[in-house]
C-alpha cells in the first residue's frame, strides 16, 4: 500500500510543480490501445512494450480538461481507500457521483488508465470489479474473509470471487479444466452432471467475454494445479475471440498480461471443423454477419496466429464457408450429445489443438 500512496503523490506532485511554474499540468501514460505498443511472446501472450508510444491527458485543452479533472478525482478516491485499508467496487465508484462521471464506462476506462500509469494492478489499488463468472466441480478453497467454499458438492455453480488474488488453501482433484463461453452451456453441463461423470473436472464460464476476476481466477487455478485447461466455444469469430483473451489477453489490458494470460489453454471445440465431420445439417448453421466477417479478418492477422497452423486452418474453414455455429447446434444430433459424446470423445481421444 505505501507503494500505491507514493506512486499517486508522485503524480499529485508533478501536478503542483506545473502549476508553480504556471504550466498547465499534463498527465502521461503508455497508450494502452495501440497495437504498435504490443508485442506477442509465446509465453505470457499479449503485452505491452517498455518504450511504448504515449498519450497526454492535458488540462488546459477543451477535449480532455473534463479527463483530467475525473483522473485526479478517482486518484483522491484511491487514495482515500488505499489509506483507510477500505474497498470499493466500480459500481460503487460510478455512483458515488453519477452526474460527475457520466457513466461507467468513463470510470472503467479511467481506472485502467491509472494502473497503467501508476504500473499497479487494478487490485492494488483496492477497486474491485463486479464478477459475473461462475465455477463448478472439484474445486474448494477458503476466501478471505475465512469462509471455506466447496464447489464440489454443489448442483449450482458458485460466484467467482470477486477478490481472487485473496482465495487461499486451493485443493482439487481435478484432472483438467474446462472453460465454457456460454452460460447456457455451462448449465446444461452442470445439468448432466458432467464434471463427475467424465472424470473430475473444473467448470468455468465468464458468461461471454470474461471479466478480470474470472480471468484472474483461471490464472491462478493454472498456477495452484498446472492440470490442463481446454476452451468450448461456439464456431464463431467471437467465440474464437473470447479464447484468445484467455491464451493471450487483450490488446487494452496487455500491461497486466503476466497476470491474466495461460498461454497453454487448449482449443476443445466446438471446431469449424467438427460441423463438416458430424455431418451438422446446413439449415442448423447459421450465414456470417458483416461484423463476423470484418471481426474474423482482424484476428486471422494477429501475431499469434502465424504460430498456431492448426487454428489458421480452421479460421479458414469459417472463411470459406462464411457460416458460423453455436456449441447449441450439437442438440440436433441428440439432447445430450454434447456431454455424452463429443466431450468425452474430445477429451479420450485427442481432439484439440
Amino acid at each position: 500500500s505505501s507503494e500505491v500512496l507514493e506512486a499517486i503523490e508522485n503524480v499529485i506532485q508533478g501536478v503542483v510543480q506545473s502549476l508553480a511554474q504556471k504550466k498547465a499540468p499534463v498527465l502521461t501514460l503508455a497508450n494502452r490501445t495501440d497495437w504498435r505498443n504490443i508485442e506477442f511472446k509465446d509465453s505470457v501472450g499479449l503485452q505491452m512494450i517498455p518504450r511504448s508510444t504515449i498519450k497526454q491527458i492535458r488540462s488546459d485543452c477543451p477535449q480532455s480538461a473534463k479527463r483530467f479533472a475525473l483522473v485526479l478525482k478517482i486518484l483522491s478516491m484511491i487514495y482515500k481507500m488505499v489509506q483507510s485499508n477500505t474497498y470499493a467496487t466500480k459500481r460503487d465508484m460510478y455512483y458515488s457521483d453519477t452526474l460527475l462521471f457520466g457513466s461507467q464506462s468513463i470510470v472503467d476506462q479511467i481506472i485502467n488508465d491509472i494502473s497503467c500509469m501508476l504500473k499497479i494492478p487494478r487490485r492494488s489499488l483496492h477497486i474491485l470489479s463486479t464478477t459475473k463468472g461462475f465455477v463448478a466441480g472439484n474445486l474448494s478453497y477458503t476466501e478471505e474473509d475465512g469462509t471455506r467454499v466447496n464447489c464440489t458438492c454443489s448442483t449450482t455453480a458458485v460466484a467467482v470471487p470477486s477478490n481472487v488474488q485473496g482465495i487461499k488453501n486451493l485443493n482439487s482433484h481435478a484432472k483438467f479444466m474446462l472453460i465454457v463461453e456460454k452460460d447456457a452451456t455451462f448449465q446444461r453441463l452442470l445439468d448432466d452432471d458432467f464434471f463427475s461423470k467424465v472424470s473430475p473436472c473444473i467448470m468455468i464460464t465468464g458468461r461471454g467475454i470474461p471479466d478480470l476476476n474470472t480471468r484472474l481466477l483461471v490464472r491462478k487455478l493454472w498456477d495452484s494445479f498446472k492440470i490442463p485447461i481446454f476452451t468450448l466455444m461456439d464456431a464463431d469469430p467471437h467465440g474464437i475471440e473470447i479464447m484468445c483473451v484467455y491464451k493471450y489477453g487483450s490488446v487494452s489490458m496487455s500491461f497486466e498480461a503476466h497476470h491474466l494470460t495461460v498461454p497453454s489453454i487448449k482449443w476443445l471445440g466446438l471446431l469449424p471443423s467438427d460441423l463438416k465431420r458430424l455431418n451438422i445439417c446446413k439449415d442448423a448453421l447459421i450465414p456470417f454477419t458483416k461484423q463476423d466477417e470484418n471481426k474474423l479478418a482482424s484476428i486471422q492477422k494477429r501475431p499469434y496466429i502465424a504460430c498456431q497452423p492448426l487454428w489458421k486452418k480452421e479460421l479458414e474453414i469459417l472463411a470459406a464457408t462464411k457460416l458460423k455455429a453455436e456449441i447449441q447446434v450439437l442438440t440436433s444430433l441428440s439432447s445430450d450429445y454434447l456431454s455424452r459424446v463429443y466431450l468425452p470423445n474430445k477429451l479420450q481421444f485427442g481432439g484439440w489443438l
